[in-house]
C-alpha cells in the first residue's frame, strides 16, 4: 500500500519535529517535505507533490490561508489541513474559502491530526469539535438570511461587540486589549463586518450603528471627531 506523501508547514522547528514524528508513527503516513514559512510550503507543494498539506495558519512571509489559496489554485489534488491557535469563525471561514478540507486546533492536533490527515486524503472534511461547533452556527445563522430584515442580524456575537467598539471610537488595538483576541482577529472580523453590512467606510460604519441604536448620537459624533483628528 502506498503511503500518505504530506508536507508539513511551521514557523517552529520544535512543531514541524512532533508533527513528524507523530505522522510517521503511522505506516500508512510519510512526511516528504518540510517548510518553515508559506512562501516555502508553495514551492514545497508544487516540487514534492504531496497528497495532503498541514499548514499553520501564522506563518511569515506568506501566511498559511494564502499558502493554501495558492496551492490549492495549482494542484486539486493537494488535500489541505490547517494548524491554529484559532478557534474562530472569522479564521475558519477564510480558510475554508482558500480551499481547506480540514481544520485542527494546535491544542488537540496531537488526538485528531492522524484522523485530519487520513480523512481529507480520503476526501472527507475533519474540524475539531470545537470548531464544528461555530461551523453548525454559521449554518443557522446562513439558514436564517432569507427571513432576516436587517443585516445586523447576520453578524456574529463577536463582530457586534467589535461594531460598537468602532462605533464608539475604539483603535483595533485597544478592541483586542478588551475582547481579548488579537489584533490580526479583530481586523479580519472588521473586514467580515463591512461585508456583510455593505460599508465602505468607518463613517459609514459609525452612522450605522446610530441608526441601528447601537451606540447614541453623542458617542457617535465623539468617535466621528476622534476619526477626523
Amino acid at each position: 500500500m502506498d503511503k500518505v506523501r504530506i508536507l508539513v508547514a511551521d514557523d517552529h522547528a520544535i512543531i514541524r519535529r512532533g508533527l513528524k514524528t507523530l505522522l510517521e508513527h503511522e505506516p500508512d503516513l510519510e512526511v516528504i517535505a518540510e517548510a518553515s514559512d508559506g512562501r516555502e510550503a508553495v514551492e514545497l507543494a508544487r516540487q514534492a507533490a504531496p497528497r495532503v498539506a498541514v499548514l499553520d495558519i501564522g506563518m511569515p512571509n506568506l501566511n498559511g490561508i494564502e499558502a493554501a489559496r495558492q496551492i490549492s489554485a495549482e494542484s486539486e489534488a493537494v488535500q489541505i489541513v490547517m494548524l491554529t491557535v484559532h478557534a474562530d469563525e472569522c479564521y475558519l471561514l477564510s480558510a475554508l474559502k482558500a480551499g481547506a478540507r480540514g481544520y485542527v486546533l494546535k491544542s488537540s492536533a496531537e488526538f485528531e491530526m492522524v484522523e485530519a490527515v487520513r480523512a481529507v486524503n480520503q476526501g472527507r472534511a475533519f474540524f475539531s469539535p470545537k470548531v464544528s461547533k461555530i461551523l453548525a452556527e454559521e449554518y443557522v445563522r446562513e439558514l436564517g438570511k432569507r427571513e432576516v430584515q436587517d443585516s445586523y442580524d447576520q453578524l456574529s456575537r463577536q463582530e457586534r461587540q467589535i461594531l460598537q467598539l468602532l462605533a464608539e471610537g475604539q483603535a483595533n488595538k485597544d478592541i483586542a486589549s478588551i475582547l481579548n483576541i488579537s489584533p490580526t482577529t479583530v481586523m479580519c472580523h472588521r473586514q467580515h463586518i463591512f461585508q456583510k453590512l455593505s460599508l465602505h467606510s468607518l463613517a459609514d460604519l459609525i452612522l450605522y450603528a446610530v441608526r441601528r441604536g447601537v451606540v447614541d448620537t453623542q458617542t457617535a459624533a465623539a468617535a466621528h471627531a476622534g476619526q477626523e483628528r
